[in-house]
C-alpha cells in the first residue's frame, strides 16, 4: 500500500516526515526545536504531532533526545519529495516557471497529485534524476543516491569547484541566478577574508563577495585545478 492509498497519511504528516527527512541530511540528531524552526510551527505542537507519528509507527521518537524516521516513515517522505522534485523540473520545462516560483506551487500540488499523473510527468521529463535546484530526485522505488558534496564556504582558497546544488528560499535562488551561481557552473575561490568575512570567487569572468551564511546554501563538487589567488 502506498502512502497516497493510506488515508491516515495527511497532507501534515507528509510535511513532517520529509521535513525530518531533510533535517536527517542535516544534523546529528533532529530535535524537536529543530523541526519547530523549519516547519514555523510552535514546539508543544510539534511534540504533539510527533507522539501521534510514533503511534503510527512512522518515526521513532525519544523526548529530548529527538526524533528518526522508521522504514516506513522515509518511505513516506522519499515519495512525497519525488513528487516534489518532479513537480518542480515539470513547472520550469512544461510551464515557464523560473526556479525561485516552484517550491511553493510543488509544496501544494506534491500531496494531491496521483501516482499515474507521477509517472506521467516522469516519462514526459525523460527520467530526471535532478530537479532543477540540482537535488537528486529519489527513485520510484524509494532510493535515493548518495551525494559526494560539500558547501562552497568550506573550500579552500585556490580550489575550483562545480555548483552541484543551491538551497534556500525563493530570495537565496534569485539572487545566486542574478551571479550567475547555478548548477554545472565552475566556481573558483580567490580569496577568503578574516573574521568570517565573505569568500571572493570567480564565475567565468566575473567576480563576486559572497557572505557565509549565503555561500553555506551553495553545495559543490571540488575538481582538481588550481587557480592565482590574491596572494600568488
Amino acid at each position: 500500500m502506498t502512502k497516497s492509498e493510506d488515508r491516515t497519511i495527511t497532507p501534515a504528516i507528509e510535511d513532517y516526515l520529509k521535513t525530518i527527512y531533510v533535517l536527517q541530511q542535516e544534523l546529528v540528531a533532529v530535535t524537536t526545536t529543530a523541526i519547530a524552526e523549519r516547519l514555523n510551527f510552535a514546539a508543544p505542537s510539534v511534540t504533539n504531532m510527533l507522539k501521534k507519528l510514533a503511534d503510527l509507527h512512522l518515526v521513532h521518537y525519544t523526548p529530548y533526545q529527538g526524533v528518526e524516521l522508521t522504514p516506513a516513515g522515509e518511505k513516506v517522505a522519499l515519495e512525497v519529495i519525488r513528487h516534489h522534485r518532479l513537480l518542480e523540473l515539470y513547472l520550469i520545462e512544461a510551464l515557464g516557471y523560473s526556479w525561485d516560483q516552484v517550491h511553493d506551487e510543488a509544496d501544494r500540488l506534491e500531496h494531491v497529485i496521483s501516482e499515474q499523473f507521477e509517472e506521467r510527468i516522469d516519462i514526459a521529463l525523460g527520467r530526471p534524476t535532478l530537479d532543477p535546484h540540482g537535488d537528486p530526485i529519489p527513485t520510484k522505488d524509494g532510493n535515493l543516491p548518495a551525494a559526494d558534496e560539500t558547501r562552497l564556504v568550506d573550500l579552500e582558497v585556490g580550489q575550483s569547484a562545480v555548483i552541484v546544488r543551491v538551497a534556500g528560499g525563493a530570495d537565496v535562488l534569485r539572487y545566486v541566478a542574478s551571479l550567475g551561481l547555478l548548477p554545472q557552473i565552475t566556481v573558483h575561490v580567490l580569496d577568503r577574508a578574516p573574521f568570517n568575512g565573505p569568500l571572493t570567487v570567480r564565475v567565468g569572468e566575473e567576480r563576486h563577495a559572497l557572505g557565509r551564511e549565503l555561500a553555506e546554501y551553495i553545495f559543490v563538487a571540488p575538481v582538481m585545478e588550481r587557480v592565482k589567488t590574491k596572494g600568488d
